[in-house]
């Protein structure tokens, strides 16, 4: 099937987050609304408090809007139960966060494991799985290291193998690159970047750094709590 036959990864329809601050209500996102295609590589960029954690919480079902309606993987997820939610998470969700949140006392290939574990999966084949995602990111030869035995990149590129290990649709990258140097983070966008190109993943990724938006395919900015187009920045400016 053309992916261009397929219904958006991604739907965000006129969506709004308040959120109370003592007796100071706070708008975190205000009417937003967007849009992806399956199989885009989609940066969000935009300054500290812009509404892009905010967005990637409203995403991955974490929160929940004030007002509109979040759609992912083709399902209206801001009315599903906590239950539904975590169920829908395991099968169709990868995440991958600015601190790696790797299990500490876990070796690289137990960390790739774990989450076809909570599955109940063959053990044989995860495991065979988990080997095949380490050497896919380059660490095959680390697969028994502790995270505190690797260096900052390499503990992102074994998160990325647990987010692809359940053959997720979607992977949400919050910050991926913000504790990473830049010639460490330009191999964890090129590994992103062929993700997306050969395997067809969805990634949505916020970031501020610019050069971490141009590995994609498409930016949106924040500003405000409010997306603005591609092409339209500055455009008030003027």
């Amino acid at each position: 099937m053309n992916l261009d036959d397929l219904p958006p990864i991604i739907e965000l329809r006129n969506v709004s987050r308040r959120y109370n601050q003592g007796e100071a209500e706070v708008t975190a996102l205000e009417n937003v609304s967007l849009t992806v295609a399956p199989g885009a590589f989609v940066a969000v960029v935009g300054p500290s408090g812009s509404g892009k954690s905010t967005l990637l919480s409203l995403i991955s079902g974490i929160d929940r809007p004030n007002s509109g309606e979040v759609w992912v993987t083709g399902r209206r997820i801001d009315t599903l139960s906590e239950n539904q939610l975590a169920r829908w998470r395991r099968q169709s969700l990868g995440i991958v966060f600015q601190f790696f949140q790797l299990l500490p006392t876990l070796t690289a290939l137990e960390n790739v494991l774990l989450p076809m574990e909570l599955r109940g999966l063959n053990a044989r084949v995860a495991r065979a799985r988990a080997y095949a995602l380490l050497a896919q990111v380059g660490l095959a030869n680390r697969a028994g290291h502790l995270p505190s035995e690797l260096s900052g990149g390499e503990q992102q590129r074994v998160a990325i193998a647990r987010a692809l290990v359940t053959r997720p649709r979607l992977i949400l990258a919050d910050e991926p690159t913000g504790e990473l140097d830049q010639a460490t983070a330009i191999k964890v966008l090129e590994l992103f970047r062929n993700i997306v190109d050969t395997q067809g993943v969805t990634i949505c990724m916020v970031t501020h750094d610019p050069v971490a938006a141009g590995y994609a395919d498409i930016t949106y900015t924040l500003e405000d709590g409010r997306i603005i187009p591609p092409g339209k920045e500055g455009a008030e400016e003027g």
